[in-house]
This record gives C-alpha cells, structure tokens and sequence, in this order.
C-alpha cells in the first residue's frame, strides 16, 4: 500500500507543477473582487485591438510563407531527381538551428541604412537616402520568421509525400496525366494534412517568439505581455493577455492534433515498398533549374547568409571581443541546459515508464498535461509563475518564496520543465514504442520488477532515445529567450538573453559572437535529423 502511494504522489507533484501556470493565469481573472473587466475594458479600447490585428496578419503571412516554401522544397526532393537533390534533401533541415532573433539581428547589421549593403550602394553608385525598404518592419518579421520556420512544413510534408506520392505519381503519369496535374491532384492532397501539421507548429512558434517582435518593433500578444508585466508593472494586464494567446496557440494545437491524426490516413504499410520502386521524376534542363533554385533560396535566406554576416563583424573585431564574459555566459547557459535536460529526461524516462507498467488514468493525465507544456509560450509560463508569487508576498511579505523563484536557478528550471518536458517525453515514448511488451513478460518470469526491469531490459534499449531527449532539451534551453529574460538569477546572464541585450543596444558587432555560438549549438539535433533521414 505504501509502494503504491509514493509513485501516485508524486504524480501528484508533478501534475501540480505542469497545471500551476496556466491555473493562475486562470485564476487571475477572479482577483481584485472583478476588477480584471475595468482593466479589460480599457485594453479592448487602446492596446489589444493592435495586438489581435498584428498578431493575426502575422499569423497570416508567416503560414502562407511558410507552407509554400516548405511544401514547394519537399515536392523537390522527394518527387523529382535533380543535381543536388540529395544535398538539399538534409540541408533544408538547417535554418532550424538559427534561432530567429539571431537571423533578425543579422539582417538588421548587413541591411540597415548604415550597413555595408546600404553603404556600397550608396558608394558606388552615387545614391542618395535610404536605398533598401526597412528590415525592422512587418514584411521584415514575416521574412525572418519564414526563412526560419518553414522546415516545420518541410519535414512533415516530406515524410508524408514519400510514403506514397511517388508510386502514385508514376501511376498518374502511366494514365497520362501532366506532371502539374499529378502535383494538383496527387501530391498536394495527400501532403494537406501535413501542411496543416507543420504550418500549426511554426505559427505557435511564431506567437510564442519575443526576440524578433521586440527587436523590431512589432506589437504582438507577446510583446504586450512583456510590456504590460515590465513597463506597465500591471500583472493582471499581462495574465489577461496571456489568457487571450494561451487560448490561441490552444487552438492551433487542436488545428495541429486533427491533422497528425488526418497523416495517419495518407499513407498506407505498404506504401514504402511501392515507393521504391517507383522511381522519382528527372528533370532537365529549367525544370531542373528551377526545382535547385527552390531549395537553394530558402537554405540561402535562412541558414547561409546569416552565418556569412554575422561571421564579418565577428572576423572585423575579433581582437576586441569579450572573452572572458563569454566563457561566463557559456557556462551559465551549459550548466542550466544541462541541469535542465537531466531533470526534464528523468522525469520523462519515469513518467514513461509508470504508463507502461499501470496505464491508469492519474499516470494518462500527467502524460498528456507534460505533452501539452511545449505549445505554452514563455512569456505565458512566467507570467503563470510570477503570479502566485506576487499573491503569497502580499498575503504573507515574510515568505521567502519570492526569492528562490526569482533569485535562484528553481523558477527558471521550473519554466524549462514546463516548456520542453514534451519534448523529452515525446523521444522516450518512441523508445518504448519499439520495445515489444512481451521483453517485460518474459523479465518478470526471471524475476525482474521494478527498478529492476527498467535498469536490466529497459535502458539498455533505451539509451539512444534518451540520449537523444536531453539533447533536444539542452538545445531548446540554451535557445530559448523569453523565460530566461525574466526568471535568470542576477549575473547569470545566458547566451540567448547576452545576444538580445546586446542586439538592443545596436552592438551587433559584439553579439555576433554568442549569436553563432548558439547556431553552432543548434547545429547538433539537426545534423542528427539529417542523418536519420540519410539512413531511411
């Protein structure tokens, strides 16, 4: 009875410590005795029509660019044979290392109106005032956010058209169908899903980012909590506004869940053998220059060109770089990574591993609610945090709760369990998915339970998919921006926060370096994406 208690305990724990942010933003409209309508009230007629308007057109333009670009790359790759294919097939997975602050500041270094493009323009050909459109601007966000995030689209649309568009396309062509209309009416409907999928993903990624809105001026949800909870010192403000983008992105991650379940559809177990022996298109001549310039622009724009202008202010002043801060700033983010991606994986092999043995409903629950936690942004999970701090220090000023939240690593490492448990999760659960349930029988007849089976047959099986967790988990922690901005300790300053303040204060020059020391570090998941792809 005790045994069963302990893991139905912390279970509990767990759940609590999921559900706290998102139940205190919920609760937040009850405090004050009904003052949140006034407040309300008042931001429906200044700040949040704004908000709604710029968060909307840019949720917008951010999916049709990014679908077209992503669907438009894996009809290339995986529907036709062209020079370079089987390059772009894993270099459009790139632009997922470059965070997307990082590609904004180095566009703003190369194109603003005193930067080198700018200014040898102006040289050369005798031009006067501004000769580009402003990259700090909305077009400017929707380029950025583009470039970065159409490999969301990418990767599913391509797993989805390789299971069983080539086969069909060959089909088509035998039955004389044109290749534009085996794209309209073969390819694209049975990619649909996955677009939807992949466009889902990159729009709560876009909803959830405060880098680039901030740094370019863009009055997004995100950015109004910001400024709402930091500037306005209005936390209810800001726990309203939170309320309004965790019912959004919740519905974008519905959008989400009904298309994966849609992609279950589009293929069949034996598409694969019908699509290796079905050969893909050759093109040649401008059909083949135009399929490389498809996947060229996207890898260009959002992976290369960034690498190339932050490399020149970097080489231009590299006597002069901060050295010694940057060894402190790679330790602060190493050591919260590492911490973070140790406890976010334990948890997840634990939690797993209870669903496996008694798949009751508490461990179901606490399953789904840690699934949940990567689609709610960073600003809403601080603000979910901070709440129920300010509420104990106005109940009880001699509580000491306000300091380990805000002056020790604990909130912070608590935002990163709430934001990427999911992510480890999400690897385990493949793990164990390839483990058959028949290994656990046969164990407990040779007397193998509990810790016992998980150490002996388990983790062995395991230990790629777990290796694999953490680093997911240490990459998205060492990138991540908004929660870190808020919740770090005094003088533990990260790369990802040391980048942003720095691209603040127009040293784009000095940022470049930690700025490609996180692209260098996203580099590693996605390098391993690639192989995996290679391999199939």
């Amino acid at each position: 009875m005790f045994r069963r208690f302990i893991p139905s305990a912390l279970l509990f724990v767990l759940m609590a410590v999921l559900t706290l942010p998102v139940l205190a933003i919920a609760l937040s409209w009850l405090e004050l005795g009904g003052q949140s309508l006034p407040i309300l009230r008042q931001m429906l007629q200044t700040v949040l029509p704004e908000y709604a308007l710029t968060s909307v057109l840019l949720c917008l333009s951010v999916a049709l660019g990014v679908g077209l670009v992503g669907m438009g790359g894996a009809c290339a790759v995986t529907l036709f044979e062209f020079p370079g294919r089987r390059f772009f097939s894993w270099a459009l997975l790139l632009p997922l290392a470059m965070p997307a602050y990082v590609v904004a500041y180095a566009y703003t270094d190369f194109l603003q109106y005193a930067g080198p493009l700018q200014s040898w323009l102006r040289a050369g050909f005798g031009l006067e005032g501004r000769v580009l459109p402003e990259i700090r601007s909305f077009g400017g966000a929707v380029l950025v956010f583009t470039v970065t995030l159409y490999p969301y689209v990418y990767l599913l649309a391509r797993t989805a058209l390789s299971e069983r568009a080539v086969h069909l396309m060959e089909a088509a062509r035998l039955l004389g169908a044109p290749l534009r209309r085996r794209i309209r009416e073969v390819a694209l409907p049975l990619a649909r899903p996955a677009v939807a999928a992949g466009v889902a993903l990159a729009l709560m990624e876009t909803l959830a980012d405060f880098g680039v809105s901030s740094y370019f001026g863009i009055q997004t949800f995100t950015a109004g909590i910001y400024k709402a909870w930091l500037a306005m010192d209005n936390r209810t403000a800001a726990a309203q506004l939170a309320t309004v983008l965790l019912i959004t992105v919740a519905i974008l991650l519905k959008i989400e869940h009904h298309a994966q379940k849609r992609m279950r559809f589009a293929g069949s177990r034996g598409g694969r053998a019908g699509a290796a022996d079905a050969a893909p298109t050759v093109l040649c001549g401008h059909r083949a220059g135009i399929a490389w310039m498809l996947c060229a622009l996207p890898v260009a724009l959002g992976f290369v060109l960034p690498v190339l202008f932050m490399l020149r202010p970097l080489v231009a002043g590299w006597a002069e770089l901060p050295w010694g801060q940057f060894v402190r700033w790679s330790l602060n983010s190493v050591s919260l990574a590492g911490l973070s991606a140790f406890l976010a994986t334990g948890v997840a092999l634990g939690l797993t591993f209870a669903l496996r043995r008694q798949p009751s409903v508490l461990t179901r629950t606490a399953a789904q609610l840690a699934s949940l936690g990567y689609a709610v942004p960073g600003a809403v999970i601080v603000v979910g945090l901070l709440l129920p701090v300010g509420w104990l220090q106005a109940t009880a000023p001699q509580t000491a709760v306000g300091y380990w939240i805000t002056g020790t690593a604990l909130g912070i490492v608590w935002a990163y369990l709430v934001r990427f448990i999911a992510v480890a999760l999400q690897s385990v659960q493949s793990g164990y998915s390839r483990i058959p349930a028949s290994f656990d029988d046969s164990a407990r007849m040779l007397g193998a339970t509990g810790a016992g089976l998980l150490a002996k047959v388990h983790w062995p099986l395991l230990k790629r998919s777990v290796g694999a967790a953490a680093l997911l988990v240490f990459v998205d922690v060492m990138k991540e921006l908004p929660a870190t901005l808020v919740l770090r300790p005094f003088n533990s300053d990260t790369l990802a926060v040391v980048t942003y303040q720095l691209a603040r204060d127009e040293r784009l020059g000095e940022a470049a370096l930690p700025a490609l020391a996180l692209v260098l570090v996203g580099l590693l998941p996605v390098l391993l994406l690639g192989r995996s792809l290679r391999t199939r």
